[in-house]
């Protein structure tokens, strides 16, 4: 089959927007493409406008609405805009950098942007968030700016300066694992005693004694007052924070899942009856999770924001590409999930036996992922579809997920976390907290390019079952509950509408 000129402008045209992916681009501007290059991109499907002169790479396949393209492509587009409008002479807010340096990758649905030459402008974007542009006298010195990812950030000691008192109630978490990395507060001091900062000193003095950093504070104060100002140390927290928590040693990544378990247990706990215990009749168990498996709807939660194929543009070069064949791709594919899922399911069951022999469920889940994932791709191994070297380890790029604000972490960010992890779900006592927040943090991380959503729920009904809960089936007619219950989690920081969900599909009624 021949492809039709329309088609061979399109693999002309996909043939340029693979060059631009692989050299990291997620967002292309109009001046990179030639108009018929460009036109064909956008009538196929393959780019959509962010505003004018500006896209991002989506899917031919993607629903009204549908907003994973945008949050894949937002941080990229932010920082290219603003630097094609203010050179280098932007940054974002403090409490935006602080989050970010505190290894949080979720952006509010408005990014306020600080310039000199900014307008007080807010700018309209997809998906319901903006861009605001806010005009401050002075530029900021290179010194006191870094990089994070492509947003330009403040310094932390600039940003714990000049963030407001409310970012320590509104986005604690962040300030206590900023605070709890201080190694040395000079620049600190530097900055409090040019700017003459009393009332800040003595908020940092006590934020930083909040965490555990003691003598920190003591030098803020003690420096601070020798200069002859007056300050009160005053602690900006809601809450004191255990310090058993907080360890210097700790990557960012790591303590960041272990204050979201510690802050989030107590509502799961609201939630659940008291645990069933162990099963004294473990083969009745075990035969009555078989007779489920036919109703556990399995349904991918994690798509990588699209990226062009050498596969895709042979195929329409050939003029063989077209909907119908993309059904019988997905009927492949899909024949293949199901297999992988019934070998997962099998590897999950021993898992289980383990646990009822005596192993700490955690410490089965850390020796037993692995396998897990291997064995639900294995048949796409076999097909020849997946080399074997990409069932080894945990993912290597960054992936997203269909429709959520949250961005999973950097792949760095994952090996930090997953030990993490594995070590919360070891100490953790509770069989519910073990199962819901394992999901979620497990979901949150996304250690894989594929099959998160599905390990999560295995992992979920493995921890459930350690305390004697029957199996648990998320039914597909209840996805758009369960991803907004998980995204409300990952970016509002509420687990109790997923906790809820899950306690609703145990018992099938709401609490």
């Amino acid at each position: 089959m021949k492809a039709s000129p329309a088609q061979q402008h399109l693999a002309d045209a996909l043939t340029v927007l693979k060059k631009l992916q692989d050299n990291g681009k997620s967002v292309i501007k109009s001046t990179e493409l030639k108009r018929v290059q460009l036109t064909s991109l956008v009538r196929n499907g393959f780019l959509k406008q962010i505003l004018k002169g500006w896209y991002m790479p989506s899917r031919p396949d993607e629903q009204v609405g549908d907003s994973t393209s945008w949050f894949a492509a937002m941080r990229e587009f932010i920082a290219g805009y603003c630097s094609e409008r203010f050179g280098d002479n932007w940054h974002v807010s403090p409490d935006l950098s602080l989050s970010l340096h505190a290894g949080s990758t979720l952006l509010p649905k408005q990014v306020t942007i600080h310039s000199p030459l900014a307008k007080n402008g807010t700018l309209s974007l997809p998906n319901d968030c903006s861009l605001f542009d806010y005009k401050v006298a002075e530029s900021m010195p290179a010194d006191k700016v870094t990089m994070i990812g492509s947003l330009r950030v403040l310094m932390p000691e600039t940003a714990l300066l000049k963030a407001p008192p409310s970012f320590y109630r509104n986005h604690s978490r962040d300030a206590q694992i900023v605070l709890s990395g201080v190694r040395d507060v000079s620049t600190l001091l530097r900055e409090l005693l040019e700017g003459r900062h009393s009332t800040i000193a003595g908020r940092l003095a006590g934020a930083l004694r909040a965490v555990g950093q003691t003598e920190h504070a003591d030098q803020i104060l003690a420096t601070m007052r020798s200069a002859g100002y007056m300050v009160a140390e005053s602690n900006p927290f809601a809450e004191l924070l255990p310090m058993s928590l907080l360890t210097r040693n700790d990557s960012r990544h790591a303590l960041r899942i272990r204050l979201m378990w510690h802050e989030m247990r107590q509502s799961v706990l609201e939630l659940f009856p008291q645990e069933p215990e162990m099963p004294e009749d473990i083969e009745l168990f075990m035969s009555r999770i078989e007779e489920q498996y036919q109703l556990d709807a399995y349904h991918s939660l994690s798509i990588e924001g699209y990226r062009v194929t050498d596969e895709l543009i042979r195929r329409v070069s050939r003029g063989d590409w077209n909907p119908e064949k993309s059904r019988e791709d997905s009927e492949s594919r899909n024949a293949m999930a199901a297999r992988g899922y019934w070998l997962t399911h099998n590897e999950v069951m021993a898992t289980i036996r383990r646990i009822f022999s005596g192993t700490n469920p955690g410490t089965a889940f850390r020796s037993d992922h692995a396998a897990w994932y291997r064995s639900l791709f294995l048949p796409s191994v076999d097909a020849g579809i997946l080399s074997a070297v990409d069932l080894a380890g945990y993912r290597n790029a960054q992936v997203y997920i269909r429709n959520a604000a949250h961005v999973p972490p950097s792949r760095e960010a994952v090996r930090e976390m997953m030990p993490e992890l594995c070590d919360l779900l070891e100490a953790e006592r509770s069989s519910t907290v073990r199962g819901v927040l394992g999901h979620f943090i497990f979901v949150y991380i996304h250690p894989y390019m594929d099959g998160n959503g599905r390990i999560g729920r295995f992992l979920m009904n493995a921890m459930l079952a350690s305390g004697g809960f029957s199996w648990t089936i998320i039914p597909v007619e209840r996805r758009r509950e369960y991803m907004e219950a998980l995204d409300a989690a990952s970016y509002g920081g509420d687990i109790r509408p997923f906790a809820a969900f899950v306690r609703s599909c145990l018992f099938g009624s709401p609490p």
